[in-house]
């Protein structure tokens, strides 16, 4: 009887440990990403006003804190602005704080972002009625961002290269990074002399260690796309 063929041997591929993966996805900010600037929010100098937004395709969300210390705020008023780009939008202002009037309900158009941050900003300095008492008490505007990629671990001064960042982030939210986008240019063109500050919902999550946040797929999608797990509503 002849003897058996030799079995062909097959050459293993070889599988790449989380401490390899660890070696090569990013431990700091990519070197041609923008770095974070810390936020100062002292109120040394004076009253300081924070306002918050957070920006959707057709709304804005917003609300107005007084900053007590560095790291202690109150809020004194929030609100909705609904179907902005529509034939009728509509905004709900609410004062938060104690004797305060019931809240403010109008009916308008509202063609773009800027026409409702600006009915905000109507709002906010009534006079006699109104929780501000100059424009220039808001000296800080945040904001909400969906999607900050690899590049930001805190909440970040927003200046050209933290916008660009931003918008190349929005290929991974695109129906949330473009609004966020939108809010925070009308925003630097009603606040001209404000901070601008991004809060990001991925910042939380970039603490994943990579067996945490990578998938089970090729690791060129990761290292090409981006695609990985970040995680967000965590800011």
């Amino acid at each position: 009887m002849a003897d058996a063929p030799p079995a062909e041997t097959v050459e293993e591929t070889p599988v790449e440990t989380p401490a390899e993966i660890q070696n090569e996805a990013p431990t700091d900010s990519p070197p041609d990403t923008p770095s974070e600037q810390t936020v100062d929010m002292s109120v040394e100098s004076g009253k300081v006003q924070c306002l918050v937004l957070n920006a959707g395709s057709s709304s804005l969300k917003y609300a107005l804190f007084d900053i007590l210390t560095a790291d202690s705020a109150k809020e004194i008023v929030c609100g909705l602005v609904e179907k902005i780009g529509l034939e009728m939008g509509s905004l709900k202002h609410e004062p938060k704080e104690a004797g305060d009037e019931k809240p403010v309900v109008i009916e308008m158009p509202f063609p773009d972002h800027k026409d409702a941050l600006a009915k905000v900003i109507e709002l906010l300095t009534e006079p006699g009625k109104g929780q501000v008492k100059s424009k220039a008490d808001i000296r800080v505007v945040g904001h909400r961002v969906v999607h900050g990629g690899e590049s930001f671990t805190s909440a970040t001064l927003i200046d050209d290269s933290v916008l660009d960042a931003i918008r190349e982030a929005a290929a991974l939210a695109p129906l949330h990074n473009p609004a966020n986008i939108s809010g925070i240019e009308v925003a630097k063109l009603l606040f001209p002399d404000s901070k601008q500050v991004a809060v990001f919902d991925t910042a939380f999550h970039l603490t994943m260690p990579p067996e945490a946040f990578m998938y089970a797929i090729p690791k060129e999608y990761y290292k090409e796309q981006g695609i990985r797990r970040y995680g967000f509503h965590g800011s």
